[in-house]
Formats: C-alpha cells, structure tokens, sequence
C-alpha cells in the first residue's frame, strides 16, 4: 500500500458560508465550489493550501452522517483523508491485516473521487478514508 500524501482535512460545520468565513476573510483561503454527495447526505466545500485541502461538511439532512457526528461529538475535524496510489490494493491489504473497514470496496465521494472508510476503532478514534484519484 502506497499513501502518496495527506489529501484532506473534513471538517464537519452547522453551516458552510458561516464557517468558511474564517478561512476566507481571515486565512486568505479561496474556496473552490460548493457540491452536494447526496448518499453521504452532504455538502461540501473544498479549500486548497498547498497540495491538500481543508474540507468543510453540512449536513443535508438531520439523520445525516454529518449532523450525527455534530449531534454527539460537536463542530470540528470530521476524518482525515489519505490519498493512496491504488485503493483497491490498500483495502485488501488492510483486510488481510485484520483491519475494521467501513467500505469493503471503493464508492464514488466529492469531487468523483474513489473514497474508502477505515472504522474509527481501527484509528484511535479518527476516521481515515483512503482516496484515489481516476
């Protein structure tokens, strides 16, 4: 398995414009469009520094992924995503070491990306997707 770099920061936020006000106004971070993932039930706004970004979550919905890490956890750093060089071969390593997976294969996130989610428990507490690029 090859983790080419940090590709992510997810921040899970009540609201997007509220939240992203900082960044912007006061980091001088451009944000670079707004998407819904409707089978997360989300929003989600990408700011880059550098070669990764800081993405920002809203719930869609009430009983949405986001808003239940909201509901329970607070505002704050949602997951940490990596950025792999092939997520298929970093699952199946990571299933012939024993690891707690919340994907078994691959489904399409923001940006049309390939994502992947390793469970939490796994991690110490912090949800890690795994992404690829087409």
């Amino acid at each position: 398995m090859k983790i080419k770099k940090v590709d992510h920061i997810g921040v899970a936020v009540k609201n997007i414009s509220e939240a992203a006000r900082f960044y912007t106004d006061i980091l001088g971070i451009k944000m670079t469009g707004t998407e819904i993932v409707a089978d997360q039930k989300a929003k989600v706004s990408f700011l880059p520094v550098d070669d990764t970004n800081i993405e920002l979550l809203e719930s869609t919905e009430p009983d949405g992924p986001v808003a239940k890490f909201i509901e329970s956890k607070g505002e704050g750093i949602h997951h940490i995503a990596l950025h792999v060089e092939n997520i298929e071969e970093a699952l199946e390593f990571m299933k012939s070491k024993g690891v707690r997976l919340i994907d078994q294969k691959p489904r399409i996130g923001a940006r049309g990306i390939r994502i992947a989610f390793v469970h939490p428990k796994e991690t110490r507490g912090v949800l890690l997707e795994l992404c690829q690029e087409e």
